[in-house]
């Protein structure tokens, strides 16, 4: 795979950017790259695994899969990589269990992974960054937008300090498919999605859904797995790659 990449300032590219939230200083321009690119300089996943997920890119793109946008630390996709996701309307037990797996995936040396959403996700990335650990975050907006607004002093921080990925060029419109996206994206570069709390309405199940097609590990919390309320997880045990998280152990053992 040949590996491309430039440097796309504001305002050049596709369409000119709108102007940025007054509460949100976009990056100072963007790393545009492809996700065949950083496949190949993860050098994480066998070649069965790194064909199946370009492939399923093509579509969006040319070749090489589609289109990226990031600004950050492209070197923090060389290590582990672990999704820590779930639902916006997250509980208190919730809470506490996303920080708890967050310091978890930091004391392995990892990298923990999310969409910078209310709930599960800026409990995963505020954690790691409390812990001095590293963190990427997958955005379903263009690198000019922040959503929600609230966590713009957390956006920035992880672009300029950390990574944050787009798959949505400068100035785009953000539509609700941008999600799904984002989490089809988020389950590739990972090598492992968590999911801490969801219903099943949740548009994280869009991200089990692509662990198991994709072949990346999938660990669903014992907490969600015994809620009768949820259907879901039945749904996806059983598949080779979804594990039921017992212990801290059980996480630490693929990660090795």
């Amino acid at each position: 795979m040949e590996m491309e990449v430039g440097t796309m300032a504001p305002g050049k590219g596709r369409g000119r950017p709108r102007s940025a939230p007054r509460r949100y200083t976009a990056p100072d321009g963007a790393i545009e790259t492809t996700v065949g690119h950083l496949l190949a300089l993860s050098g994480r996943f066998d070649t069965d695994r790194a064909r199946m997920t370009l492939d399923l890119f093509k579509g969006d793109g040319g070749p090489d899969g589609s289109r990226l946008y990031c600004a950050g630390d492209l070197e923090l996709l060389r290590q582990r990589c672990v999704a820590i996701v779930g639902t916006r309307q997250i509980s208190d037990d919730g809470r506490a269990r996303a920080a708890k797996l967050a310091r978890l995936v930091v004391g392995a040396g990892a990298v923990v992974v999310s969409g910078l959403a209310f709930g599960v996700d800026t409990v995963a990335h505020s954690t790691a960054l409390a812990a001095d650990g590293r963190t990427i975050a997958v955005v379903g907006t263009p690198l000019d937008r922040c959503n929600p607004m609230q966590n713009a002093p957390l956006q920035e921080e992880i672009y300029r300090e950390h990574l944050l990925i787009s798959q949505f060029a400068w100035g785009s419109e953000v539509y609700p498919s941008n999600f799904p996206k984002r989490n089809r994206l988020m389950a590739a570069l990972c090598d492992v999605t968590v999911i801490v709390e969801a219903s099943d309405t949740s548009g994280t199940l869009h991200q089990a859904a692509e662990c198991v097609r994709l072949k990346r590990h999938l660990f669903i919390l014992r907490s969600v797995v015994e809620d009768a309320r949820l259907l879901w997880p039945h749904k996806f045990l059983g598949h080779p790659t979804v594990h039921v998280l017992e212990q801290p152990g059980d996480l630490l053992s693929v990660l090795r």
